[in-house]
């Protein structure tokens, strides 16, 4: 017997919504709905395999029961925006499936499924009709089963009904049920019923009459009496409610049946679109569609011999003058090596585990011998490997986790399981599948078939990727970008995060206790303005006291009571002192916790913090910083700022900072070719003085400070994508005013318009845009049809090449004033970069030496039609550096 699964989606995204915790993916966009849902349905394919399947949606316009809905007591609750905005990229990726979608204005979707189940029934399917509604147990029968999800302990539970699982439940046959809910209601689906009237008593009366027509023709043999007293008062909110329950089973809808036959769910689209949400964890399902190795694992080979090593390495060296490449991977956990993954050859897969003989320093030097003969290591993530794998910027070295990321910088990881997945079309197991939260140690001892699989996997992935991702960087056109800047940029950040940074302890203390004064005064403060004391921490607590004690305007509910994000205090500030409180007292915090307490945690023995640094995480290419990130000190307070006093050079160092003066602005009027704009730069003139001057037509000697700092704001809100509504609320003026000033900004420099408008186009037609230098920025949003998506597709596409150039520019001044600085063997070391900005630690006598290197590097670094501008500052501490 044929079966057919019928969803209903809106209800499902609404469970799965509330039934998982707020997710998103790098770009922002909420996902839990989504993954919840595709979770659900998944679990349900699983189960039934059907060959069909069907999801209905509601059509967001006034249906019949909406309109029976408003003579009762006005309208529905309304859906949250970050619920709303899953809506439409839910029904993208179920057409991407190749689901069948569908929709009937004038209807809710639990009519349409109840129009396609009954139908589907009559010619003798069996049907399972999933939702969280349980209006539609109505619908349940011998062949129809109502399947219910339930999230219970973190997981999801089913509940199926079919007719006699209805009467066990409830007293009441499906037909029934539409009785029993009109006299018990359900405020959840919007139904009254009739006040006074629970379950117990509802299911009674149409267990003993039937329907509620039925009962109030027996109207004076009910009992208890307060029930019967109940129906006669509300006889119309009976009928109504009756009619709001009640699931049209004859929609005249255009349903054809063989449109619905469950084809291939897991093809390239839908792929696309689970990488793009980040749903890692469902990325195996799409084993259908990659080539299996199944026999792969049968050559690895685990050596714990000393003599059976230098016979691999013999045979390895003797194919050395035929340019070889190799595949290799140090195996190390808590800075112990494990041994180390070798493949050079498709049966050459091996593990060499450090055993006896074996020793980390025989590793080491073998993998060195390599490094000098015409063998090129392929390595997935070097930067780690580098205390092991002694190479340089001139070694012979691929790291394919860089060159998988140039390729598409919006992944999430670039481990060897993701390369083998989107490079070589394998389904092969990760650590986590492998091991669990386990150790690498632990599996050693316990797992030694997965441990050993784990290991050869590392190399042999990276020695079969390689002339793929190399050929791709190529048809892509950045493999010098590859080879030129990401490469030995490698090099170099680990130079940076070796060195370290030097911190005053006694110093970062005294500001931490600065923090904590300031941060017990303000809390004083806001009790005393609201009245009362609460917990200032707690957004819930937060929201209550702003929007229900003081009633203050745009309160936002979410899921978990109301929004008390940036944005909104933002808003509120000059609503009520204490809102102004209540962020400075967020910006303190912050500073206590991140950093006055959170950086004594990364001081090591040397007094240094050696953080580090990532260039595999912003899809625009700009470098991220971590544990800690000290890219995202706050600078805009001064409180904040004061932070950079605790850093300081070792003793007879200094340390000089050299910035790139409006590097963006810069890049933008030699990208759009905009003549004017270049002038200006050429001419060293006050871009923003100048910009105020034409966009508000006023002599250049008259332009006001206030005019000048909007121009500031449209200048670099251009870069950026900015719309009328965004510059409105950041100056503070109407949407019209911003509209206008956008308008003259783009009369002044109409060549910057036509660039932006270009770049919107050519991503939408390929798909990315690209720096100057090459580097591509997907932008799949482009195609989305969702308004908001869309719209932030094209402030990417404008923002991306502008930024990624300026990101571009200062990873090759870094890398040459890096290189230049061990050429000549000073003592001044590179340490920071901060976007923009980079950090020396420079010896007294190498100042004016390191200052003229600076920059030099800094200036040349791209040849543009505008000059690069660089300002270096000197300083006992990062603060006076800067």
């Amino acid at each position: 017997m044929k079966k057919i699964v019928l969803i209903d989606g809106h209800s499902i995204l609404n469970r799965a919504f509330y039934g998982l915790p707020d997710l998103t993916n790098s770009e922002g966009t909420h996902t839990n709905a989504i993954l919840g849902f595709l979770n659900i349905m998944f679990k349900i394919l699983d189960e039934e395999k059907p060959e069909y399947l069907t999801v209905a949606f509601d059509v967001h316009q006034p249906t019949f029961r909406h309109e029976m809905f408003e003579q009762y007591k006005g309208t529905r609750k309304s859906m949250p925006d970050e619920l709303r905005e899953q809506v439409p990229i839910m029904k993208e990726v179920l057409r991407a499936m190749g689901i069948t979608i569908m929709e009937k204005p004038g209807f809710e979707a639990d009519d349409v499924l109840g129009t396609i189940a009954t139908s589907c029934e009559q010619e003798g399917f069996l049907v399972s009709l999933v939702s969280g509604d349980r209006d539609l147990l109505q619908l349940a029968s011998d062949k129809i089963k109502i399947r219910i999800p339930k999230t219970k302990k973190g997981g999801t539970e089913i509940e199926n009904y079919n007719t006699q699982d209805v009467i066990a439940a409830y007293g009441v046959t499906p037909k029934q049920f539409i009785d029993l809910k009109g006299l018990m209601g359900d405020t959840s689906d919007n139904i009254p019923g009739v006040p006074g009237i629970g379950e117990k008593t509802a299911s009674k009366i149409i267990a003993a009459y039937d329907s509620i027509e039925n009962a109030y023709e027996h109207i004076d043999e009910i009992g208890p009496a307060k029930a019967k007293e109940a129906l006669k008062n509300n006889h119309d909110l009976a009928v109504l409610s009756k009619a709001l329950a009640t699931i049209k089973t004859d929609c005249e809808i255009d349903f054809n049946l063989e449109t619905a036959v469950l084809g291939n769910l897991y093809n390239e689209g839908a792929y696309s679109f689970f990488k793009k949400l980040e749903f890692k964890s469902l990325l195996n399902r799409f084993q259908l569609e990659v080539t299996h190795y199944d026999s792969i694992e049968d050559h690895f080979k685990l050596i714990s011999e000393l003599n059976e090593a230098e016979t691999i390495f013999h045979k390895l060296l003797k194919q050395a003058a035929n340019e070889t490449v190799a595949g290799v991977r140090f195996i190390t956990e808590a800075e112990k090596v494990l041994g180390l993954s070798l493949t050079f050859g498709d049966k050459d897969i091996y593990f060499i585990q450090t055993e006896g003989l074996i020793t980390p320093d025989y590793l080491k030097d073998k993998v060195t011998e390599l490094l000098n003969l015409k063998i090129t290591l392929a390595v997935i993530n070097l930067k780690p490997q580098l205390p092991y794998i002694e190479a340089s910027e001139k070694s012979r070295v691929f790291d394919e986790g860089i060159a998988a990321y140039l390729l598409n910088p919006l992944n999430d990881s670039y481990d060897y399981d993701d390369i083998a997945r989107d490079y070589l079309k394998m389904t092969i197991p990760s650590m986590s599948d492998l091991f669990g939260k386990g150790t690498l140690c632990l599996a050693r001892e316990e797992k030694e078939n997965e441990f050993k699989a784990y290991c050869c996997y590392q190399s042999y992935v990276a020695y079969k990727a390689y002339e793929k991702l190399t050929e791709t960087l190529k048809q892509a056109e950045m493999f010098e970008l590859f080879d030129s800047v990401e490469m030995p940029l490698v090099y170099t950040l680990y130079d940076m995060e070796t060195r370290g940074i030097r911190v005053n302890k006694e110093a970062l203390k005294e500001y931490g206790d600065k923090l904590s004064v300031g941060i017990k005064e303000l809390e004083v403060k806001i009790y005393e303005q609201v009245g009362e004391t609460f917990n200032i921490n707690s957004p819930k607590q937060l929201g209550v006291i702003l929007f229900d004690k003081l009633r203050l305007p745009y309160g936002k509910k979410t899921k978990t009571g109301y929004s008390t994000s940036a944005d909104i205090l933002d808003k509120l500030a000059n609503e009520h002192p204490v809102v102004s409180m209540i962020l400075e007292y967020r910006q303190i915090t912050k500073l206590k916790s991140t950093y006055a307490d959170g950086l004594a945690g990364y001081i090591g023995e040397d007094g240094r913090i050696h953080g580090k640094f990532h260039q595999t995480i912003a899809a625009t290419g700009r470098l991220s910083s971590t544990e800690p990130n000290l890219q995202n000190i706050p600078i805009r307070m001064e409180l904040g700022r004061e932070i950079r006093k605790v850093f300081i050079p070792e003793e007879d160092y200094v340390f000089l900072d050299a910035d790139y003066s409006q590097i963006e602005l810069r890049v933008l009027a030699h990208m759009s070719g905009d003549q004017r704009l270049i002038d200006a730069y050429r001419q060293a003139q006050d871009i923003h003085r100048i910009t105020a001057s034409q966009v508000f037509h006023t002599p250049l000697e008259e332009v006001s400070s206030l005019q000048r700092s909007n121009a500031k704001a449209v200048n670099f809100g251009i870069v950026y994508g900015i719309s009328s509504f965004g510059l409105g609320q950041g100056l503070n003026i109407s949407r019209k005013e911003a509209e206008d000033y956008i308008s003259r900004y783009f009369e002044t420099y109409p060549r910057v318009k036509q660039y932006l408008d270009d770049l919107v186009l050519n991503g939408k037609t390929l798909g990315y845009v690209t720096s100057y230098f090459g580097r591509r920025r997907p932008i799949p949003e482009l195609s989305s049809s969702n308004f908001m998506q869309r719209s932030f597709g094209e402030r990417v596409a404008m923002n991306s090449p502008i930024q990624g150039t300026a990101a571009d520019i200062i990873k090759i001044a870094m890398i040459r004033v890096n290189e230049r600085l061990k050429d000549l063997k000073l003592r001044s070391r590179l340490i920071l970069q901060i976007h923009d900005e980079l950090l020396i630690e420079t010896h007294k006598e190498e100042i004016e030496q390191v200052s003229a290197i600076l920059r030099e590097e800094m200036l040349k670094a791209a040849d543009m039609s505008v000059p690069l501008e660089v300002e270096v500052k000197t300083g006992s501490n990062w603060y006076e550096a800067k």
